[in-house]
């Protein structure tokens, strides 16, 4: 299978089920030495992309995908909630992933802005109001936050990423790629393992 140990890790931060892989795959990861790339996709860009609509599914389905969610959270032990509003606009906080990059604070990020939606119920961060606050808690000028996140440079750079997943096979968030193989949802944790076994 190769010796490929890179996860490329594409996650939306308005994506519930990319919160839960964010923590069920970094256990997993370390236990191969594999590391994880963080790739930010624009995954409303890929549902229409798809002619998908998320909230266009039965209704009983969404209602069971709910209590589904809470059942993950109690068996992991996550402080998961529902968020008041959604879903919400989410292209500035996927920029501004890519350009703490330039901090080498980017997985901080990541985890702050999940935790802050998903965990405390925090919408603002679809807004610079919210996001700056977290930039400044890591020590990063907000401003200069800012500036990187509206760059032309960070605005091709999720353009491209999610392009590029949609190159790869990428249909949702979460998606796993070790090399070839491809692993969607998070629920693929033990096929994640089994290939990182193998490779």
């Amino acid at each position: 299978m190769g010796n490929d140990r890179t996860i490329d890790f594409y996650w939306e931060v308005g994506s519930t089920n990319s919160y839960f892989a964010l923590h069920l795959l970094r256990p997993i990861a370390e236990r191969h030495g594999a590391s994880i790339r963080y790739i930010p996709i624009n995954l409303g860009h890929v549902f229409r992309h798809h002619n998908y609509v998320l909230m266009e599914e039965p209704a009983a389905k969404i209602a069971n995908r709910i209590r589904d969610l809470e059942r993950w959270a109690e068996r992991y032990d996550l402080p998961f909630r529902l968020p008041t509003i959604f879903p919400i606009k989410t292209s500035r906080a996927l920029r501004g992933a890519i350009a703490m990059r330039n901090w080498g604070k980017e997985v901080a990020f990541v985890d702050a802005i999940f935790a802050a939606y998903w965990e405390r119920n925090d919408a603002s961060i679809q807004h610079y109001a919210g996001l700056r606050g977290i930039a400044e808690s890591m020590g990063v000028d907000p401003d200069a936050f800012e500036a990187a996140a509206e760059s032309d440079e960070c605005r091709a750079s999720l353009i491209g990423a999610t392009d590029g997943a949609l190159a790869r096979g990428v249909f949702g968030a979460p998606t796993m790629v070790i090399g070839r193989e491809i692993f969607w949802g998070k629920d693929r944790m033990d096929f994640v393992e089994r290939e990182l076994t193998r490779s």
